[in-house]
């Protein structure tokens, strides 16, 4: 087995529906996020051959994936009054609106999609909330 690591941060605040305890108040994080890659074989030709992919195009695969979400309000759908979001949106705050409660958990799956969707043969993804807490999403190979 083969593999690729590479990680990207980003800076978002979010808040957790339903939640009895800190995390139900707006707050931010630095999120870091940690994607690998597995793949039984290198690849036999061209530019990449033996190799599992770029390094560049998995790095910047992953990297637009989180610049879209720095500096933003990361919000599930729902969670707040329209006129919230509304006056959020006057105001020109930077809302990423999800469909999904923003927990880690649910950010490492959805990551881990994204790049699948490019292509990528993602085996695993982590998101930290903090330096020693992280979420790990692990997608299921196919045999």
């Amino acid at each position: 087995m083969y593999g690729l690591r590479t990680e990207s941060c980003f800076d978002a605040a979010h808040f957790l529906t339903d939640y009895d305890g800190k995390c139900e108040n707006l707050h931010g994080h630095r999120w870091r996020v940690v994607a690998y890659l597995a793949t039984d074989k290198l690849q036999a030709e061209g530019q990449m051959k033996d190799m599992v992919i770029d390094f560049g195009d998995f790095k910047n695969a992953l990297r637009d994936l989180t610049e879209a979400f720095d500096h933003s309000f990361l919000v599930e759908e729902g969670s707040l009054m329209e006129k919230t979001v509304t006056c959020l949106e006057e105001e020109e705050f930077k809302l990423s609106m999800l469909p999904f409660r923003t927990t880690a958990e649910n950010l490492a799956r959805y990551f881990a999609e994204q790049l699948l969707e490019k292509g990528l043969p993602v085996s695993q993804v982590d998101v930290y909330e903090t330096p020693n807490n992280c979420a790990i999403y692990q997608v299921e190979r196919q045999k």
